[in-house]
């Protein structure tokens, strides 16, 4: 007989406890399922009908050695909960999340990854996540949001797809700044121009945005035909009203031609 391992997270109250399967040694870690798991009764403190911005952090998510997850919590989560401070990896997707302070991510050196993909956040302070000198991943992609806010330098990642972000709501070295970034998304935005761009970008995406010109400067040097930007692998620009065929010398740096499909 094979005995089946079970991660099991015990929560604050002893009485309630989430297990996952382990399979192939990964933790598969699933949001409860809101119509068989019920919450025990509270301390006489907090109200009888409680709200996710009360409750303690372990109770409303999962949290394993170093991750928290938060997903599609009931009730629903409005801000980001109190984190223990050896977190490195969030997941707070598909919550109603509105707005991220400053103090949400205070003191939290050890994070490497955000993902509040899903949320409706409209508005990032700016400094919320300029401290997190660790942080790698930035998921903020299908929310609100009009601008962004100043990234930390060690940044690789930043997905910020299907938001409302603007010309004007990005710094125009917003990037620029971060050298070690690879992966940037600003698809189906409202982007009017393509911000300064990386050497360490690999893979670029402003498809669907009101981008409709572009320069000799925007990928590549326009001085000099010696100049090739070697680690650029894909670049997206379909869907913006920007003819390719009027900027023949802007991508002859380039390895590969951008991908999709243009007029």
């Amino acid at each position: 007989m094979h005995l089946e391992m079970l991660i099991c997270v015990i929560l604050i109250i002893p009485s309630l406890v989430l297990c996952s399967p382990a399979k192939n040694g990964y933790i598969e870690a699933r949001a409860p399922k809101k119509d068989i798991v019920t919450i025990p009764e509270f301390p006489q403190d907090l109200p009888a009908k409680p709200d996710a911005a009360v409750l303690p952090t372990c109770l409303l998510c999962v949290c394993l050695i170093g991750s928290v997850y938060c997903e599609e919590v009931f009730p629903q989560m409005t801000a980001i909960p109190a984190l223990p401070r050896e977190t490195t990896y969030l997941y707070a997707r598909f919550n109603q999340i509105n707005k991220i302070k400053n103090k949400d991510f205070a003191d939290m050196g050890a994070l490497k990854r955000i993902d509040l993909t899903g949320n409706i956040i409209s508005e990032i302070e700016d400094g919320a996540f300029s401290k997190l000198t660790n942080l790698e991943e930035l998921f903020l992609a299908e929310n609100r949001l009009t601008k962004l806010p100043m990234l930390p330098s060690k940044l690789t990642t930043l997905n910020a797809n299907f938001n409302l972000l603007k010309s004007k709501g990005v710094r125009s070295n917003a990037f620029k700044k971060l050298p070690e970034l690879a992966f940037l998304y600003l698809g189906n935005n409202q982007l009017e121009i393509i911000p300064q761009l990386p050497e360490s970008l690999q893979i670029v995406h402003l498809n669907n945005n009101n981008i409709n010109t572009i320069t000799d400067q925007t990928f590549c040097k326009g001085n000099t035909t010696q100049y090739i930007r070697s680690t650029m692998e894909e670049v997206r620009l379909d869907g913006n009203p920007l003819v390719l065929a009027q900027h023949p010398n802007s991508f002859i740096c380039l390895r590969n031609l951008p991908t999709g499909h243009y007029h």
